[in-house]
């Protein structure tokens, strides 16, 4: 009977790191996972959990506190910045987070016997939270203490054990690997975004002509993207714009993109041409230094008078294309342009331009494919959702525009977004 208990509790012991390590894993929210992995401990080792974790040396926020009994915890009444870890504390926590640990807990003095403000945070925790026991973990990996977790039982009856030190630490293992891995993954992420942002240009100001642009990098990935936008006026007086997406995911993907928008604006300085010619030569030299590389481009020109009226001329290789929404909310995607093939498929292909009037205070959109994607639908009904979209938001400023065009489009975020506007004002 005992050896049939005691391979019980191994199992069951298997089963709960299991479970948490998969909990962590199911998300790339690092604070989500957590909050996940600490219900699971509520359910099935003690009555709360706390994630303590070091952003910087001296630096530690509470990330997340769950507790069996929810309606016990104010929300986010104990989360946040904690106070600053002395070097020379001797409480439970600064002696893990110098490598100590795991520390079984089982003596817990009140609040008045603090010796510095980060100890009176956490014996003020443990009392409103009517700790009797608990266990403070470290959480190590490479060497390197990222941060604390702390599981605690209320009742007298029934405390944490020297026998429940070995699964908390087993199970702390796995998961201060994973929470390495997964802030490892948002660091790259922000360098990438960075790097992706850096290399997207400031819009010219021009007074009759208002513009606004966005770019949202994928969620889902921590590479940089293809998906970029550009602006600038010709030496003759016409405004370019351009918006674009390579193919991939990756840094040659984004190194492409940066080669293609500063060859683009050579060809366009060096000869003011149409649209098709222009892209048809951006095709040519693309393929010759970058035969591998396929993007989707738009080329268009802003042409007219201050005062108006004002004609886009434009010029499509397998791009989207752009989406007129007058002030009056009437919505039509210009197809004059032509869609094409791809840049980098056929460079010697002639590319037609069309011409559209743009009427006075209507909107003109450029955009990535990412903001009207969804999968399992066709493009056509992420297109006509966009017309109803831009047709609602007709008259709003351009800022609020863009804005609501991002946030009530965009569900999974699993693409890059890059999208343009500019509205003619006389």
């Amino acid at each position: 009977m005992k050896e049939r208990k005691a391979d019980t509790t191994r199992v069951e012991r298997l089963a709960l790191l299991t479970e948490a390590w998969a909990a962590l894993a199911s998300t790339l929210d690092l604070s989500e996972g957590l909050r996940r992995v600490c219900r699971i401990l509520t359910r099935r080792l003690g009555d709360w959990c706390v994630v303590d974790l070091l952003r910087e040396p001296g630096r530690l926020d509470r990330v997340s506190v769950v507790h069996r009994t929810p309606e016990v915890l104010p929300p986010g009444r104990y989360e946040g910045r904690l106070p600053p870890v002395p070097e020379d504390a001797v409480g439970p926590l600064p002696r893990v987070l110098r490598g100590a640990g795991p520390l079984l807990l089982t003596d817990i003095p009140p609040p008045s016997q603090a010796i510095d403000p980060l100890h009176a945070r956490q014996l003020e925790l443990f009392h409103q939270l009517e700790a009797r026991s608990a266990i403070v973990s470290p959480l190590r990996a490479r060497r390197e203490v990222l941060g604390a977790l702390t599981v605690s039982r209320t009742d007298p009856c029934h405390p944490f054990t020297e026998e429940d030190v070995p699964l908390v630490e087993d199970l702390v293992r796995g998961l201060a690997i994973q929470v390495d891995n997964a802030r490892l993954h948002q660091e790259t992420q922000h360098i990438a975004e960075r790097f992706q942002r850096a290399l997207l240009p400031a819009l010219p100001e021009i007074g009759h002509l208002q513009m606004a642009a966005r770019y949202a990098p994928s969620r889902t990935t921590a590479q940089v993207g293809g998906d970029w936008y550009d602006c600038f006026v010709l030496p003759e007086g016409d405004t370019v714009l351009v918006i674009g997406d390579v193919t991939g995911h990756d840094l040659q993907a984004a190194v492409a993109m940066s080669a293609l928008r500063h060859m683009l604006r050579g060809i366009a300085v060096d000869r003011q041409e149409p649209p098709g010619d222009v892209l048809r030569r951006l095709d040519m030299a693309n393929h010759t230094l970058y035969q591998n590389a396929t993007a989707t481009c738009i080329y268009a020109l802003i042409k007219g008078e201050e005062q108006g009226p004002w004609w886009l001329e434009h010029a499509s290789a397998g791009h989207l294309p752009p989406l007129l929404t007058t002030r009056e909310g009437d919505t039509r995607y210009l197809e004059g342009g032509g869609g094409g093939l791809l840049l980098g498929m056929h460079p010697e292909l002639p590319r037609p331009t069309g011409r559209d009037p743009l009427p006075a205070h209507s909107t003109l959109l450029l955009f990535t494919d990412g903001l009207i994607e969804r999968h399992g639908e066709s493009l056509s009904h992420g297109q006509t959702r966009l017309r109803q979209h831009t047709a609602a938001l007709a008259r709003a400023p351009l800022d609020v525009f863009c804005d609501e065009l991002v946030g009530g489009l965009v569900t999974d975020g699993t693409d890059d977004i890059a999208l343009l506007a500019l509205r003619p004002i006389p």
